[in-house]
C-alpha cells in the first residue's frame, strides 16, 4: 500500500479556462477551473499533504487532459485517489466516473445507476461538490427533459455546454461556429 504523504500541482490551459490538477501518490485527487497558487496551498493544507513540484507524476494526467481537449482521448486512465469522497457521494461518483464519454444520463438515472438510496435532486448537490471535474464527468448528467441542468465549474452551463458539444452529444450552434 502506497504511503500519501503529498500533492503535486499542474495547470493546464484549455478552451474552457486554465484547469489544475491535483494528484497524489495514489492518484488524482482534486481538478478545476482557474485555481492559483494560494488555493492550492489551502488545498494541499486541507488535503493534510505537503505540496511537491514533481512534472514526472503530473505529466500523465496533463497528456491526457491535452488529449481530451484535442478530441484524442475518451477514456482517461489517470488513475483516482478518491479520499475526498465517502458513502453515498463515493457511489454516486465512481458510477458518473463509468458514464461513457459522448453519452449524458439524467440526475434520476444516475441516482439508478450508483445504486445509493440518493433521490434525483440530491444528485444536483453530489454534482456540484465533485472534487474531480472532466474526468469524473459531472457534465455528462443533464435535467430530465431538454434542459442541461446545472453546473458550477468553469462558466457555469456555457461550460457544460462547451463541453457535451465537444463530447459530440450536443450539436454546435451557429453561435459556436
Amino acid at each position: 500500500m502506497t504511503t500519501v504523504t503529498t500533492v503535486a500541482f499542474a495547470e493546464v490551459p484549455t478552451p474552457v479556462g486554465p484547469f489544475v490538477l491535483g494528484i497524489t501518490e495514489t492518484g488524482l485527487v482534486v481538478s478545476g477551473w482557474g485555481a492559483r497558487t494560494a488555493s492550492r496551498a489551502r488545498l494541499a493544507e486541507r488535503l493534510g499533504l505537503a505540496e511537491v513540484h514533481d512534472a514526472d507524476r503530473t505529466a500523465c494526467a496533463v497528456a491526457e487532459l491535452n488529449a481530451y481537449f484535442a478530441g484524442e482521448l475518451k477514456v482517461f486512465e489517470t488513475p483516482i485517489d478518491w479520499r475526498l469522497m465517502s458513502g453515498s457521494r463515493l457511489q454516486v461518483l465512481q458510477a458518473l466516473h463509468r458514464v461513457p464519454y459522448g453519452t449524458a444520463v439524467t440526475y434520476g438515472e444516475l441516482a439508478r445507476l450508483s445504486g445509493s438510496s440518493v433521490p434525483a435532486r440530491g444528485i444536483g448537490s453530489i454534482m456540484g461538490s465533485n472534487p474531480i471535474p472532466i474526468i469524473v464527468p459531472c457534465h455528462r448528467v443533464i435535467a430530465a427533459g431538454a434542459g442541461l441542468g446545472g453546473f458550477s465549474g468553469g462558466e457555469g452551463v456555457e461550460t457544460k455546454r462547451w463541453l457535451l458539444t465537444h463530447e459530440g452529444y450536443l450539436q454546435p450552434t451557429l453561435l459556436d461556429l
